[in-house]
């Protein structure tokens, strides 16, 4: 099977510069592709989403600030995994020590490796046993199995933070619903009284910090 750079030499040419180019721009076009499959950008971004709703507010952070948090999130969280990419993968590639093929392996090691940290056991045997294929080592897995593993497992992780987070926002809700109907004010919304005291109480207990360690500390 040909690789990207053979496909780019015959269509174009010996003309480094312009393979180097058509490379570049094929990476980027995949790069949300890459960035929602590979990282942890799927269960940060799920867990913000959470937090919005629990609060009670659509559209408040708007979806580019969240969408923006959660990338800087992932760059924090896989910095390690980046920083060993770039000193194994990119450097040698373009320093002409390996070739294409090896950058990609190279690159994906501990991309991999991060990947069968985070993924759940449970979630890993499911897509192995659907696959049909026997795998005695989990490092041995392909990356057709082991990426739809992670990505579920992601979103598991995610929904579990966000259960925690509604619950006391939920106590929240259930106080002031109480209190309402006790004084006879039931054509009052309640979502409109329980609003203000949820924000003051995520304002009060600064939580926006508590809510990042919490994603943080779920991929150690």
């Amino acid at each position: 099977m040909n690789t990207l750079s053979d496909i780019v030499t015959t269509l174009f040419g010996e003309n480094t510069q312009t393979v180097d180019i058509v490379i570049l721009l094929t990476i980027l076009t995949l790069l949300p592709s890459i960035l929602l499959m590979l990282t942890g950008f799927t269960r940060i971004l799920i867990v913000l989403s959470f937090v919005r709703n629990a609060l009670g507010m659509q559209q408040t952070p708007p979806n580019q600030v969240l969408i923006g948090l959660a990338l800087f999130l992932t760059f924090f969280v896989m910095q390690p995994v980046f920083t060993r990419v770039y000193d194994e993968a990119y450097t040698p590639f373009v320093e002409g020590v390996i070739a294409q093929d090896e950058f990609i392996e190279r690159a994906m090691t501990p991309t991999r490796e991060f990947m069968i940290d985070q993924v759940f056991d449970t979630d890993l045997d499911f897509f192995i046993g659907l696959s049909g294929l026997e795998i005695e080592d989990v490092t041995q897995t392909p990356n057709s199995v082991l990426i739809p593993a992670f990505l579920t497992s992601e979103i598991k992780w995610a929904f579990w933070v966000g259960f925690l987070i509604y619950i006391p926002f939920i106590v929240i809700d259930m106080i002031v619903a109480s209190t309402l109907m006790a004084m006879g004010m039931m054509m009052l919304p309640p979502a409109m009284i329980s609003l203000p005291f949820k924000v003051l109480l995520f304002v009060l207990v600064d939580g926006w910090q508590l809510i990042i360690g919490s994603i943080i500390t779920t991929f150690n």
